[in-house]
C-alpha cells in the first residue's frame, strides 16, 4: 500500500512543481529514502514510456519534472503561435562558447566568435539561460558568465557534465 501512496505522491509532487524537483527533497517530503524516490521515478517514467503517454519523467538540472514527449513538439507549440521559442543560429553559438567555456568574459566570447556578441548576450540573460556569475579579476573587472539551472532544463540536461562532448579538432583545422 505504500509503494502505490509513495507512487501517487511523488506524481502529485512532480505535476505540481513547475521546477525539476530534487530526489532528496521528494524524499523528504513522501517519508522516504533517496533511493527510493529515484527507483519511483525510474519506475514512473518507465510506465509513461511503456504506455505510450503525451509526457514523460526527465532528469534534469538537478532533480526530477514532467515534460511533454519531444516528438510531440510541434502540437504542443501550436497551443502558443505567439510564443517565441527558437534561438537564433547566432544565440545558439555564444551560448554554446558560454556553455563549454564558463565562466566566460564577452571579450573572450567575441574572441572566439569573431562578432560582437552584445544582442546574444541580452537574448540569453532575457531568455534566462545565462547569468552574470562573477567579475575577472584585472583592468576593469569584466562580469563574466555562465549557464543557470534553467538552462540544464531547457536543454534537457541532468547536469553540465552530460554536454556532449567536443569533437577533436581535425589536422585541416590547425
Amino acid at each position: 500500500m505504500m509503494f502505490k501512496l509513495g507512487r501517487a505522491i511523488v506524481e502529485a509532487l512532480l505535476l505540481a512543481s513547475p521546477e525539476p524537483v530534487p530526489a532528496r527533497l521528494i524524499a523528504e517530503i513522501a517519508g522516504l529514502e533517496e533511493r527510493a524516490a529515484r527507483d519511483l521515478c525510474a519506475d514512473l517514467a518507465k510506465e509513461y514510456r511503456d504506455s505510450e503517454r503525451g509526457f514523460q519523467v526527465v532528469e534534469v538540472a538537478g532533480g526530477f519534472q514532467l515534460s511533454t514527449r519531444p516528438d510531440l513538439a510541434e502540437y504542443v507549440s501550436a497551443l502558443f503561435p505567439d510564443r517565441e521559442t527558437r534561438l537564433t543560429p547566432t544565440v545558439v553559438e555564444t551560448l554554446a562558447v558560454i556553455a563549454y567555456r564558463q565562466p566566460v568574459t564577452r571579450a573572450e566570447i567575441e574572441a572566439i566568435r569573431g562578432v560582437k556578441v552584445d544582442h546574444s548576450l541580452y537574448t540569453l540573460i532575457e531568455r534566462g539561460l545565462i547569468k552574470d556569475v562573477g567579475r575577472r579579476e584585472g583592468p576593469g573587472r569584466p562580469i563574466l558568465y555562465g549557464t543557470t539551472r534553467f538552462f540544464l532544463q531547457y536543454m534537457g540536461l541532468k547536469d553540465l557534465s552530460s554536454l556532449p562532448l567536443l569533437p577533436e579538432p581535425s589536422q585541416d583545422a590547425q
